[in-house]
């Protein structure tokens, strides 16, 4: 008996000890993850500035004010931030919104399913383009360096949408959001937003830099292939 006791005592201790260096490695890769997070936002902000610069020009001189469109979000341990994008909606895009979903039944089920319509009428034209490819989350790369996001994590989501992770939300809230993540890479809008929930809690009690290396070469092709946007 005595012996069963000593055995199973060293089994716990050696499973203590790897759990210790499992958590102290996972937390030695989040700090590099921060570094490089960092690191590449900033050299992406001076490489793409020309481009941001040409953008914003463009929205300025067919939209007008506002430029950026500053949305409340949920991140990190439930602190709500401003996630910047250009500018793709019309003004008034929630009284746009609300008047199309009450013309439609069917649209106000997409719309609760998926969160996203394939014909939203807030878009402007030149939104639709940028969207499309991607290019109205260019601003996120400042959200990046202020801590509020990651380059890759789960995607950041609004008040309302918290629902959807139930009991998974304290795993969506134990990391900062990202610009791109399983989602984008995973389907995007043509994936429903349960389905959304389901990637990104994967993605968050699997990851690793090595997931986040490989997310982020599948976003290079869905931008260039410019597949899943609406």
């Amino acid at each position: 008996m005595d012996n069963l006791v000593i055995v199973t005592s060293a089994q716990s201790s050696e499973t203590i000890e790897q759990d210790i260096d499992s958590s102290e490695w996972r937390a030695r890769q989040k700090k590099i993850k921060r570094i490089v997070d960092v690191g590449l936002a900033v050299t992406l902000l001076i490489l793409f500035s020309p481009l941001i610069i040409g953008v914003s020009l463009l929205l300025f001189v067919l939209q007008g004010r506002p430029i950026l469109f500053r949305h409340r979000r949920i991140g990190r341990n439930g602190e709500a931030f401003d996630c910047l994008k250009f500018r793709s909606m019309v003004n008034h895009a929630d009284r746009v919104l609300e008047d199309y979903l009450a013309e439609d039944p069917a649209i106000r089920r997409e719309w609760e399913v998926r969160r996203k319509l394939k014909n939203d009428p807030r878009v402007t034209p030149l939104g639709r383009v940028m969207r499309k490819a991607s290019l109205d989350e260019l601003p996120q790369l400042l959200n990046v360096i202020r801590g509020e996001m990651s380059l890759v994590g789960p995607r950041p989501i609004e008040l309302s949408e918290m629902r959807f992770y139930g009991a998974h939300l304290y795993i969506y809230q134990s990391v900062r959001p990202g610009i791109t993540g399983p989602w984008q890479v995973g389907g995007r809008s043509n994936v429903g937003f349960h389905k959304r929930v389901e990637l990104d809690v994967d993605y968050i009690v699997n990851w690793s830099l090595t997931k986040d290396v490989m997310i982020i070469i599948k976003t290079v092709a869905v931008v260039i292939y410019m597949s899943g946007s609406f």
